[in-house]
């Protein structure tokens, strides 16, 4: 890097070495960089570089431990305590709803260890999108990283930093809504932290993941004794299973919403799948974190919502605005404000679990060809991938902008669980066209076969309940064909625009100070 440190771009010196590079770029790539699979090097790799004789990549860090925190802390977000209400008014019933929640947890297992196997065969990092593009092939890989990239990832984050925002505000405004543009700042600042952390240290942010995530399992752990407490003393009559099934709704469609509504709190079960290359041993740690991390979650999910029920009617339960503390207030008295502090915790150990897979999708991406060669370098001394976490961020702060952005989530809802599909449907066609990859871990047949059923369930529920915004959902990925075919497709780029190119990557190369992957 001291060659790209020292040097004074200013000088005459400077100058000619810039257009050497420059011309030595356009030489290189008569063949595309932007191409999946060319051998075409990047721009940024003709740039000096000390430190990558030393192999600069992203290191092994991430333990056993890390990885469970990763699973539970990105799973559990604020929907357990906010509003884990989607499920009830579906099901009608608190008997029924318990069972709706049981089983989403099985089923998420079933998907995480089907994903287990695939992240021990194929063992990149970039979870669904390197499984697609290597079964299936450059463009359905590139439409999912698309859609990834434009909604998915960067308005999740925010809604969540959103709601922590509004959770650290609530006691400086207890008799009036929290304003809307001081929630935002809030939520534009956290990100901006987390993106801070990640940027400095691998370490540093598993060590935030694995402290947030301790501490929602913390707090709900408390409710469930609360709960168990409550139980103990009587009074829950409701709970005995001759009148816990009162009111349930058995309709096809109401059966399949109250599973999408489970599924959704359940969300990011295969997150791990996205830090595969970081991880020590992954062909032990991988399952394993999986197999602790899926029941942990499934019990809690399980007995938090026989807590709530010991206290809050299903009735209560689908007025209120957030369920966690109106339980708190029943039982904590002048403690209950524990309750705001820990949902406000869980959203930020949240926030950072997805920035930090997030940022190692795209750096992915970036590495196959389907996104700007800068988006896949490292810091050298850090070893972090600063370019894509600084994307990552900015994509994020972009939806604060956004006054409805939970309408915009809607309109994918099938799109998580088609590619999931695709992901697992992918995982049984390399069992039978390559038999001789190696597999530490391979699953009972009958588990994928009965996920990817599952999942075309899901989706048939969703077409059927919800076609304009399924449509409205196709409508916005198609706008990633043009994206595709002028960013990959397209190799025989004018010389003034390759020019363009490697000039603004070579800038950012040296603002940033970051070095391509060497590994």
């Amino acid at each position: 890097m001291s060659a790209v440190k020292k040097r004074n771009s200013n000088s005459s010196g400077g100058r000619e070495e810039d257009k050497q590079v420059t011309e030595r770029m356009l030489s290189a790539c008569s063949s595309p960089a932007g191409t999946p699979g060319s051998d075409a090097k990047s721009p940024s790799s003709l740039l000096p570089a000390d430190g990558a004789e030393d192999g600069v990549a992203l290191k092994r860090t991430i333990t056993l431990v890390n990885g469970v925190a990763i699973i539970v802390g990105t799973i559990i977000g604020s929907g357990i305590f906010v509003t884990p209400t989607g499920v009830i008014r579906e099901a009608g019933s608190v008997g029924l709803s318990l069972i709706v929640w049981a089983v989403c947890g099985v089923f998420s297992t079933v998907g995480a260890l089907c994903y287990a196997e695939l992240g021990t065969t194929i063992t990149k990092s970039g979870g669904d999108y390197a499984y697609i593009l290597e079964v299936y092939g450059s463009l359905p890989a590139f439409l999912k990283l698309w859609i990834e990239l434009l909604i998915i990832r960067p308005s999740s984050q925010y809604i969540v930093a959103y709601v922590f925002a509004t959770y650290l505000l609530k006691p400086i405004f207890p008799v009036c809504p929290v304003p809307e543009q001081g929630a935002k700042l809030v939520a534009c600042l956290c990100i901006l932290l987390l993106t801070f952390v990640n940027c400095y240290s691998v370490k540093a942010a598993t060590r935030v993941q694995d402290f947030f995530a301790a501490a929602k399992l913390l707090a709900l752990g408390l409710i469930i004794i609360i709960g168990f407490v409550k139980i103990g003393q009587g009074g829950t009559d409701e709970l005995l299973p001759e009148n816990s099934f009162k009111g349930s709704s058995y309709e096809f469609g109401n059966i399949g919403l109250a599973l999408y509504s489970g599924l959704f709190a359940y969300g990011g079960w295969n997150y791990l799948n996205f830090v595969t290359e970081e991880m020590i041993e992954p062909y032990k740690n991988l399952p394993r974190a999986i197999i602790i991390s899926l029941p942990i979650v499934t019990a809690v999910y399980v007995l938090t919502n026989l807590a709530y029920f010991t206290t809050l009617s299903p009735e209560d339960m689908l007025s209120s605005e957030a369920v966690a503390v109106d339980f708190g207030n029943h039982h904590l008295g002048p403690m209950a404000w524990i309750i705001p502090v820990f949902v406000g915790l869980s959203c930020f150990g949240s926030v950072n679990g997805s920035l930090f897979t997030s940022s190692r999708l795209f750096f992915v991406g970036s590495r196959e060809g389907h996104l700007p060669s800068l988006l896949s370098m490292i810091h050298p001394t850090l070893l972090t991938p600063l370019p894509s976490l600084i994307f990552t961020c900015l994509m994020t702060l972009l939806y604060a902008f956004s006054n409805d952005i939970f309408s915009v989530i809607n309109f994918f809802s099938f799109f998580n669980w088609l590619c999931i599909a695709m992901a697992i449907i992918g995982m049984m066609w390399l069992r039978y066209k390559k038999p001789e990859l190696e597999r530490p871990i391979k699953v009972n047949i009958l588990l994928p076969v009965s996920f990817v059923l599952a999942c075309l369930f899901l989706i048939i529920v969703s077409f059927w309940k919800t076609p304009v915004e399924c449509a409205i959902g196709f409508g916005i990925i198609a706008t990633g064909l043009p994206v595709y075919f002028i960013g990959v497709w397209w190799q025989n780029k004018p010389k003034w625009m390759m020019r363009g190119i490697f000039t603004t990557t070579a800038w950012c190369q040296k603002v940033m100070e970051v070095v391509p992957q060497e590994s």
